[in-house]
């Protein structure tokens, strides 16, 4: 399963006095893995990490005690020969987390009372989560994917397993009156097309109603976009039994009999990317269109305390930058810092679009002259 909303509430629960957050960009082979070029970035940032630690009072068994797992991953030689395109790592003491994710970090680290979480949403939006079911009457396969990776959900247990164990013997007799030929070297071929129109349309379409009931409290979940691979026919019908708000609306053409799953993850994404691109300049647009109505807003005072509430649709957040403060939420009072040297400050953008996400708010992050209002680093548009 790919990251979850669930999962980055949990790790956004967690108050220590002692949190650590650390990215890196790895690399999933090559020169730069035999070269060990991740695995000496990571020792760069517990090095750094360890002498925030210390300057934060720590005694040293403490400093060790906390990073070991960091020092173990440092030491595992199987963990670096199985990398994605960053490592994300969470610490603090008497827990430890890690996740190789598709997204390309900056190095960097951060030691406060709380977890970094902003750089794992463009999970959620730039890298179009999405997923992708492979359709036939005789095999279903249901895949979680976004722009760079594709994992299997099982489903096995929650539909049928072809279409003659929801329709019965019935239907498979007819499905066995099929044509023969004789070849050249007199064997026997079997002709398989359009197998179901030995069936009823409405047996086909009372089976892909069980495939969608059994399917529906999984995806139901996440909410995302389902892109179906199948025959124009099977699309057809499976639309008419769909009520899923978020299937695309086109399927992938093909025979799936002899499909590779990695080739079929690349014509999903291309097809369904205009989803997500829209989406975002939808967004900007919109924002754009209602500055100045009261519909949105700009600066960390008011959008923080907007993303408490639940009031922001879409953050925009500017990257490599970020603003440092203090926020008492019983008397929605910000006190920002000038410097980031305060060791009680914290991330004030992390906040926001922490909030805002669990609130189920959008958050993009863009670069200065991708946003909306680039004399801000932090824009927000309001529900309507």
């Amino acid at each position: 399963m790919l990251l979850s909303k669930k999962e980055i509430a949990e790790l956004h629960k967690i108050n220590q006095e002692h949190c650590v957050s650390i990215f890196i960009s790895t690399h999933r082979g090559g020169k730069k893995i035999l070269q060990e070029e991740d695995k000496l970035n990571l020792k760069l940032q517990l090095k750094n990490v360890k002498n925030k630690l210390a300057h934060r009072g720590l005694h040293k068994d403490t400093i060790d005690k906390i990073t070991t797992p960091v020092q173990q991953l440092i030491d595992d030689s199987a963990f670096w020969r199985e990398q994605s395109d960053g490592l994300a790592i969470y610490l603090a003491d008497g827990f430890f987390r890690s996740y190789r994710l598709p997204i390309h970090f900056k190095e960097y680290n951060y030691v406060r009372n709380s977890f970094y979480l902003k750089p794992l949403l463009p999970m959620f939006v730039d890298n179009g989560n999405f997923y992708l079911m492979l359709l036939q009457l005789e095999n279903v396969n249901l895949y979680e994917c976004n722009k760079h990776t594709i994992s299997e959900i099982i489903i096995h247990d929650l539909i049928p397993e072809k279409i003659e164990g929801r329709m019965g013997y019935g239907y498979k007799q007819k499905k066995l009156q099929f044509r023969t030929r004789q070849t050249d070297l007199g064997q026997i071929m079997y002709h398989r097309q359009k197998a179901a129109a030995t069936g009823t349309k409405e047996e086909i379409k009372k089976y892909l109603r069980a495939v969608y009931e059994g399917i529906l409290p999984v995806i139901n979940e996440e909410r995302i976009p389902l892109l179906i691979a199948s025959q124009d026919y099977i699309f057809d019908i499976y639309k008419s039994v769909n009520n899923y708000k978020y299937l695309f609306g086109q399927n992938i053409k093909g025979n799936l009999d002899y499909v590779d799953i990695f080739e079929m993850h690349e014509r999903a994404w291309e097809k369904i990317v205009p989803v997500f691109e829209q989406k975002r300049k939808d967004k900007i647009a919109a924002f754009k269109e209602l500055h100045g109505t009261g519909k949105t807003t700009t600066g960390i005072t008011n959008t923080l305390n907007a993303a408490f509430t639940g009031k922001i649709d879409t953050l925009f957040c500017q990257n490599n930058t970020d603003i440092y403060g203090n926020y008492r939420k019983q008397h929605n009072s910000i006190m920002v810092e000038e410097s980031k040297e305060n060791t009680s400050a914290i991330s004030l953008l992390n906040l926001a679009a922490v909030k805002t996400f669990l609130k189920g708010g959008k958050v993009y992050s863009l670069e200065k002259e991708e946003m909306p209002d680039s004399n801000s680093s932090i824009n927000a548009l309001y529900r309507h």
